[in-house]
């Protein structure tokens, strides 16, 4: 499965001559055992990425003729490869697949995915497109699970739908002897000392997940216990683990099946997911209409993104709008301009501009919510964002870009923030 840091490396890539490959593998359940419409499918999208290949290839003939041969035919071979590899997926529907590819780079990565993607395609542009893995991935912070009883406790990850076991406790309680003395004070005095090993394991659990979040490990996480458990433990829980718990659910520690933990804690997180949303969005049109933190339209936003201002970003589930990119700083327009408005170089054409901003997005850590019909959130433009500050009424802050300089997105090495995770609601 694809990690933080790989999502990361995808959203900085950029390949000039726009031959950046992504394909995205869905398979599908077979009308017959020959399994031939995946594969005629994958063939007719390389043939139309060859078609756009050349394309560009005879926009470009003012150029080096013999570097331009040279790139169609390593983007031409990155093609033939994923063709090949395709066929052997057919039939498999357990796991989806994204490759990038970019053999002119040297560039070539393989991931498997949840078979959850809309379909197969295969795309060619300067960027590797990440909206059907942004989908994919929803509000997907990295999510800890963890089981809890009186002297045992299990920790996982819960990443992309599979859950993987990263530790395991066990603190043995004392036994009791055959009597409980005289007046039953041994028993009253082991009793006692039994409940301060359980308080002690409690508070040894909770450090150890504390920790584990200040590092980074987990964003979110969710608690399976009995009840009777939960009232001991929490307690013992520090005030910034108890704000990142999403919730909890009963489990026997020794008995619970790893089937039920995934069932348990994805219908968890997917409630979360869609009341974070919810929130997101009646704040930021609440804010938008007070001219306070909150702006919508392309225009604003693609401003607000520019100034290092957004916080959280919602776009239509559908949205899609044309902007233009400048060659030379890589700003993005929202008015169909020819030249730059920056630094007056000459721009060119961005299809989808939802597609265009989602690498900035990644690299800068902004959460990102895909909003489905909503008429309200249909009558501001279906794009909004919630910003950290206004620079327009805070001078004093600086964009977040290392220089003193208007941030403009596009080419900006170094500017890599924690990928906190896409969301969907």
């Amino acid at each position: 499965m694809i990690s933080r840091e790989q999502i990361h490396e995808l959203a900085q890539f950029e390949d000039h001559e726009s031959c950046a490959l992504s394909f995205y593998f869905q398979p599908t359940s077979p009308r017959n055992k020959a399994h031939k419409e995946e594969a005629i499918l994958t063939k007719d999208l390389a043939r139309e990425a060859l078609r756009q290949l050349e394309s560009k290839r005879l926009e470009g003939k003012g150029k080096d003729k013999g570097r331009e041969k040279d790139r169609s035919e390593a983007a031409r071979a990155d093609i033939e490869r994923i063709v090949r590899l395709s066929q052997n997926l057919r039939g498999n529907g357990v796991h989806a697949k994204a490759v990038f590819a970019c053999s002119a780079q040297g560039f070539w990565r393989e991931y498997d995915l949840p078979a959850q993607l809309s379909g197969t395609q295969l795309l060619v542009d300067r960027h590797f497109h990440l909206k059907p893995l942004a989908h994919l991935l929803g509000a997907s912070p990295s999510l800890g699970v963890v089981l809890v009883d009186r002297h045992r406790a299990r920790l996982f990850e819960l990443r992309l739908g599979e859950l993987n076991e990263l530790e395991g406790f066990f603190h043995p309680l004392s036994r009791r002897g055959r009597s409980d003395g005289f007046a039953g004070y041994d028993g009253g005095h082991a009793e006692r000392r039994v409940a301060d090993e359980a308080r002690q394991h409690y508070k040894f659990v909770a450090d150890f997940f504390k920790d584990a979040l200040e590092k980074g490990m987990f964003d979110k996480w969710i608690l399976g216990c009995q009840e009777i458990h939960w009232s001991q433990f929490a307690p013992q829980l520090h005030s910034y683990a108890s704000q990142k718990l999403l919730g909890r659910f009963s489990a026997e520690v020794a008995h619970v099946s790893r089937d039920e933990i995934r069932t348990q804690a994805e219908r968890i997180f997917a409630d979360w997911q869609q009341r974070r949303c919810r929130e997101a969005l009646h704040e930021t049109l609440s804010q938008a209409r007070s001219n306070g933190r909150g702006v919508t339209g392309l225009r604003r936003v693609l401003r607000s993104l520019e100034m290092g201002e957004i916080q959280t970003m919602l776009i239509g589930d559908d949205y899609v709008a044309q902007a233009v990119e400048c060659t030379g700083c890589g700003h993005l327009d929202a008015h169909l301009v020819s030249f730059c408005p920056v630094c007056g170089r000459e721009t060119r054409e961005v299809v989808d501009v939802a597609e265009a901003i989602l690498p900035w997005v990644i690299r800068h850590d902004i959460e990102v919510f895909y909003v489905k019909d909503d008429p309200e959130f249909d009558n501001v433009g279906n794009i909004a964002a919630l910003l950290r500050f206004r620079s327009a009424q805070n001078n004093n802050v600086q964009p977040i870009s290392g220089p003193r300089t208007k941030i403009t997105l596009g080419r900006q090495p170094g500017l890599v923030g924690r990928y906190r995770g896409l969301a969907s609601g």
